[in-house]
């Protein structure tokens, strides 16, 4: 292995630490708790390592949105993948997205609430982000309907999950009416 590869092994290392450390920081403590410093400490290394890695937490947000995208896409791919018939694809794809949303809030929250530089619904949104709305996409898109175009039908299902999972985080919903939700959710909203 020549130098500069070891260099830029040692470099993607590094920034692997960083976003897992700012991960995890956010997971237990918030957002809020995530700063240079704090990251500086716990990984130990200097802030201008941070900085020569991220431009700041606005970076390191998306950075970790861009990871949570990746895991999102496969939980509701793997649990699609184990569902046999629409309905039930259906019904795994929410039940996955809102276990996603509440198992890793933080994540959760630097995809859809925070803002971390990302680009959504363009051009050049990154792939990642791509590929998990792909993932809601491809099991959506055989129950949207006749004459219903199947990304526009994707956004406003992704929007009642993204309620659901938000509201019930928040705590204003009853947590014993989750699963009944859900199957209000798959049976009037897809129709099924």
């Amino acid at each position: 292995m020549s130098v500069q590869e070891r260099k830029q092994r040692e470099r993607a290392e590094r920034e692997r630490l960083i976003v897992a450390t700012a991960r995890e920081l956010a997971e237990q403590q918030g957002w809020d708790a995530v700063t240079t410093r704090r990251l500086a400490e716990r990984i130990e290394y200097s802030q201008p390592v941070l900085y020569s890695h991220f431009r700041g937490k606005r970076e390191i947000i998306g950075a970790v949105a861009l990871e949570g995208a990746t895991e999102l896409a496969t939980a509701v791919r793997e649990a699609t993948s184990a569902a046999d018939g629409p309905r039930a694809r259906v019904a795994a794809l929410a039940r996955a997205y809102l276990d996603f949303a509440a198992r890793n809030p933080a994540v959760y929250d630097a995809l859809f609430q925070l803002d971390g530089g990302l680009a959504y619904a363009q051009d050049d949104t990154p792939e990642p982000l791509k590929d998990a709305f792909a993932a809601l996409l491809e099991t959506l898109d055989e129950v949207a309907g006749d004459g219903v175009n199947p990304g526009l039908f994707t956004e406003v299902f992704w929007a009642a999950l993204h309620g659901l999972a938000t509201l019930t985080r928040a705590g204003r919903l009853l947590p014993e009416d989750a699963e009944p939700r859900v199957e209000l959710l798959v049976d009037r909203l897809a129709i099924l």
